[in-house]
């Protein structure tokens, strides 16, 4: 009986299973679509701001020296990884993949905070 009051209390993207195509009003899809596309194109553009970003992460959580040494290794590593996830995010913005247009990397952008 809980369980059945619980369902019933939630949104409906939650009662109804997974939010996908087939349960999302059209304007939700060119909304995710939109979000995907413009994810893409930040990320693309601005991937190579993880160099410096690893860099300072690295500095501030392990030390001066670990900053410096393992910080730019870091920071190329995520300049490959984010930029090439925004290429996939703009050949793909239309496909309502992974999830309902969710992001590909947490956090979607090199600027907001693990």
């Amino acid at each position: 009986m809980t369980i059945v009051t619980a369902t019933a209390c939630l949104p409906p993207a939650f009662a109804g299973g997974l939010r996908n195509v087939d349960n999302a009003s059209p304007q939700e899809v060119v909304d995710g679509m939109a979000n995907k596309f413009s994810r893409g194109v930040a990320n693309t553009a601005t991937g190579w701001l993880e160099l410096p970003k690893q860099v300072y992460v690295t500095w501030q959580e392990s030390g001066p020296t670990k900053g410096i040494l393992i910080g730019p290794l870091k920071g190329v590593g995520m300049t490959v990884v984010r930029t090439l996830s925004g290429v996939g995010e703009l050949a793909t913005f239309f496909v309502a993949w992974p999830g309902f247009f969710e992001p590909y990397l947490e956090p979607p952008y090199v600027w907001q905070k693990e």
